[in-house]
């Protein structure tokens, strides 16, 4: 026996979660929610956090969900507090990492009669979870307690079964919210689910054997993945062979000795119209969306005549425009099944190809990095290879961070991370926070300066592990209009692309109680840098360059090998 809400539906939805393992909650305070607030802090089982800035509690949500492969709930009040949800709840959404969006709403009755914090919430987020439950306010009898734990069941099914993202649970939750009364822990109702695993039938297995031992070039091409010992297995076994090559990019998290993963920097290397001898016969394509721009559009120049997409998805992706067949089973599976077993395949010198191509572009990368004045192509080089070897677990923010990682992807010897389900700067520091609590290892978070300061939040909660690390990289704000297409050449480029201001990073840092380091050149960062990243708090280093000077290096990084 415990004392609990009043509300039944509150303590149903917590037994149903435990039922499922799901233990981990994110909690916004409010006074709506009170009902949940009061059944998940009451239920010695469930595993809080507080979170007052509802965007940062969901990125942090994210982070935790991201590094424990397992859903994590997201408590939140009525009102415009599950708008602030919606970043977060998209980036997992294409992400596809289960949450569990949990919203108190008024009575049905309420919404529209201009009662406070009130808005339409049921279906708000329709268009970025996978299905939105809204839960009655009354419940006086067996059938519509039935109803609500039915609802309640399939909201967790839903989160995991066929392709995992969040799912939103809107509580309409009537006066008074925070009687208390003691009850006896009946057993709540928890469905299961059981799916047997994926995997490709003999005869069409065969098939795809065949096909793709009778090409002469097969391209594999890897966007974000979790690692995978199997997976990656698998990838370096067909990367022996002579017909395929394999790009993957540094969040796919796959490694192996012919597989390339520097993809930017070695397609820098071709001349113009030189990509037309790489065109592939086979293109096989999986994991989440790319970094590289110049790959996608290459390979929507030259096309390749299959294209095969391997893993569950609810739409169709046709990246590369050249899409032919959709193969539905998840890609460790798949690449496995793939691997074992394989016919003779015939000569081909296209791995040799790629790999002669590769080796050119380490080589002038190595030189012309080596030879660049300080900046933040520099640092980034610095950085990478101060880590190697650590038990670092990588956070990447959007912008130039991800892309300069890009770069260096065959130093990066750590799991790698960075949300780029939709690709926006905002909550990337607090989806590291929430990473770094679950992780055991060293968090270590790379972002830019406006990136930083967007998502301030991240700093301002209780939650400060000495294992989670930030590196800033400080050049003014917005350094990636620089060097991309279009805004460059605006003379709009510094008052309206560019912060044009220098963040006050150090500030921050001892406004929040986290330890400040900073580098403003390669002699300074090697004498921080170790003490930074040993050091038994949580820690900030700012890298300070500047961004005319950084677009001016990398611009010569892509040029370096043009006649």
């Amino acid at each position: 026996m415990r004392f609990t809400t009043t509300h039944k539906a509150c303590n149903m939805l917590v037994d149903i979660l435990l039922e499922n393992n799901i233990s981990n909650v994110v909690i916004s305070p409010g006074s709506r929610n009170a009902p949940l607030i009061v059944a998940f802090s009451r239920n010695i089982n469930v595993k809080t956090k507080v979170v007052v800035d509802e965007r940062s509690a969901a990125f942090i949500a994210l982070g935790m969900a991201q590094q424990l492969n397992q859903p994590v709930a997201l408590v939140c009040t009525s009102g415009t507090a599950i708008l602030n949800y919606a970043p977060a709840i998209a980036e997992a959404y294409y992400q596809h990492i289960p949450l569990i969006v949990i919203s108190a709403d008024r009575p049905i009755e309420w919404i529209d009669q201009d009662d406070g914090q009130t808005l339409v919430q049921n279906g708000i987020l329709k268009n970025i979870v996978k299905k939105t439950y809204n839960i009655p306010s009354r419940y006086d009898d067996n059938n519509s307690l039935w109803y609500v734990n039915r609802l309640l069941n399939d909201a967790i099914l839903e989160s995991e079964k066929c392709i995992s993202g969040p799912v939103h649970i809107n509580f309409q939750l009537a006066e008074p919210l925070c009687d208390v009364e003691q009850t006896i822990s009946d057993k709540t109702r928890s469905i299961s689910y059981l799916t047997s695993a994926s995997t490709l039938n003999q005869s069409d297995l065969d098939i795809l054997r065949r096909n793709y031992t009778s090409k002469k070039k097969v391209l594999i091409v890897a966007g974000f993945y979790k690692y995978d010992k199997t997976l990656n297995d698998s990838i370096c076994q067909l990367s022996k062979n002579s017909n395929t090559a394999v790009l993957v990019e540094t969040i796919t998290n796959i490694s192996g000795a012919n597989v390339i993963q520097n993809i930017d920097r070695l397609l820098t290397s071709l001349d113009k119209d030189q990509f037309a001898d790489f065109r592939p016969d086979l293109l096989i394509t999986f994991g989440g969306a790319l970094v590289t721009r110049i790959l996608k559009q290459k390979l929507r120049i030259y096309n390749a005549s299959e294209h095969w997409h391997i893993g569950k998805s609810n739409c169709v992706v046709d990246t590369m425009q050249s899409l032919t067949k959709i193969i539905d089973v998840d890609a460790t599976s798949f690449f496995r099944q793939l691997s074992e077993k394989l016919d003779y395949i015939g000569s081909s010198n296209y791995s040799e190809q790629w790999r002669l191509l590769s080796e050119k572009a380490k080589q002038s990368h190595i030189e012309y990095v080596n030879n660049a004045q300080w900046c933040d192509l520099k640092a980034f080089s610095l950085i990478f290879n101060a880590i190697k070897g650590k038990n670092i677990s990588l956070q990447l923010s959007n912008g130039t961070t991800i892309r300069y990682a890009q770069l260096f992807g065959d130093i990066i010897a750590c799991n790698s991370f960075s949300n780029r389900g939709v690709a926006g700067i905002d909550g990337a520091t607090s989806t590291a926070l929430g990473a770094s609590l679950i992780d055991k290892g060293t968090t270590l978070l790379i972002t830019g300066d406006m990136s930083f300061s967007y998502d301030l939040g991240a700093l301002s909660t209780i939650y400060k592990n000495s294992n989670f690390k930030i590196i800033v990289l400080s050049n003014g704000g917005g350094g990636i209009f620089r060097f991309i297409n279009g805004p460059s050449t605006l003379p709009e480029l510094q008052e309206f692309f560019e912060v044009n201001r220098d963040i006050n990073v150090k500030g921050n840092a001892r406004a929040f109680e986290y330890d400040y380091f900073e580098a403003n050149s390669e002699l300074s960062f090697i004498n921080v840098f170790d003490n930074f990243l040993m050091n038994d708090r949580c820690s900030i280093l700012e890298i300070k360059t500047s961004n005319i000077v950084n677009a001016e290096i990398l611009r010569g990084y892509f040029r370096r090998n043009r006649k």
